[in-house]
């Protein structure tokens, strides 16, 4: 998989701009502090997906020295302390948005399950015909995901302690907990006990890198934390001028999560299109369906910690009609991933869902 996550990117070098463009990115915030609308607001969104995406390449590299089973969590760990970051950084930037992690969290499955799944399994319809994958390894994923999901989306509009989409200390600190164990769970299995599950079928093409230097690792490993430190400190930057620039279009606040889950999804969701047009459809389903349940797994803990600490209640729960539609996403994605093989009619379902889902975020 990590061969995978890596096609294209060097291993016996370091990029010029992924050591640039981060230590732009902290200059940046030293500098300017904070963007209003404008020219300054754009180039600093243009560093801080340059950030993002230096990040998500030193992670790999690291990734790719230490191997299995650390190298995954690395790689998850490096997606999560950027969408954390993201949204504690928005958290604590601008006016009060209780609903902001549901927004990012919600908008990241959604995204993940149809808008990128559904583009890998068209483009290896389209070049293939069809494209092949474990049984077992979707079903792990979906196994987790769905009980997170719910858990953390559906089950505060219900519980009898609060009203609203809200939940209680103890409820919160719970469901937190649960979707930490459950995360935890799923990566001992999937590194360890049933890393079968996870590997590409049958003998196709390989896309693997010779292991990179222990010298381009280390590097690697502190640009990682700088890219990191860049892409927190410029969502804080921009988290006024993001917010101003939603309200100033009419756009319901919902869209700023969708924003983030959009930004923290661009690295993945290039290696999982990459990975699917070369007929590696197992690959592209273990980045995809991973980084949903890392978001869940290892976001809400701890987007949930700081609201503690500052004091800022979490709405979780979302509406009736985006309930059925996270209903139906998941009865359509046991469907397609209940067989082993997906085609073409597979791929547009899943686009016109995920089409659907920015529409009625738009127009709810």
């Amino acid at each position: 998989m990590l061969g995978t996550v890596m096609a294209g990117a060097p291993t016996d070098r370091i990029p010029l701009h992924t050591i640039l463009l981060p230590v732009l990115g902290v200059l940046a915030w030293v500098v300017i502090g904070k963007a209003g609308l404008g020219l300054v607001a754009l180039l600093l969104a243009i560093v801080l997906l340059g950030s993002v995406l230096a990040a998500v390449h030193h992670a790999e590299i690291v990734a790719l020295r230490v191997g299995e089973p650390y190298g995954t969590l690395i790689l998850a760990l490096a997606v999560t302390v950027i969408e954390a970051g993201l949204i504690i950084s928005l958290m604590l930037g601008g006016d009060p948005n209780p609903g902001l992690m549901r927004d990012s969290v919600h908008a990241a499955v959604m995204l993940v399950l149809h808008g990128l799944a559904g583009a890998c399994i068209v483009i290896g319809a389209w070049r293939h015909r069809g494209s092949e994958f474990r049984v077992d390894g979707a079903n792990s994923f979906l196994a987790v995901l769905i009980p997170m999901a719910t858990l953390v989306l559906v089950l505060p509009n219900h519980v009898l302690s609060t009203e609203g989409p809200y939940l209680t200390t103890a409820q919160l600190i719970f469901i937190s907990g649960a979707c930490l164990a459950l995360y935890l769970a799923f990566l001992f299995i999937q590194t360890n006990w049933h890393r079968d599950y996870f590997l590409p079928v049958g003998d196709g093409p390989s896309a693997g890198h010779a292991r990179p230097a222990g010298r381009i690792a280390a590097g690697s490993a502190v640009l990682l934390i700088v890219a990191l430190t860049s892409v927190v400190l410029l969502a804080k930057a921009l988290a006024p001028a993001l917010e101003e620039g939603v309200a100033a279009v009419g756009a319901p606040t919902t869209v700023v999560g969708v924003i983030v889950a959009a930004i923290v999804l661009m690295p993945e969701s290039a290696a999982a299109i990459r990975a699917a047009a070369h007929n590696r459809l197992q690959s592209s389903i273990n980045l995809v369906l991973g980084s949903a349940v890392a978001c869940i797994g290892l976001t809400v803990p701890a987007v949930a910690a700081v609201s503690f600490m500052i004091g800022q209640p979490l709405a979780l729960g979302i509406s009736a009609g985006q309930t059925t539609l996270l209903a139906l996403s998941f009865a359509v994605a046991i469907i397609t991933y209940g067989t082993g093989r997906t085609n073409l009619l597979c791929g547009i379902v899943h686009l016109v869902l995920a089409a659907t889902y920015v529409f009625t975020v738009f127009a709810p």
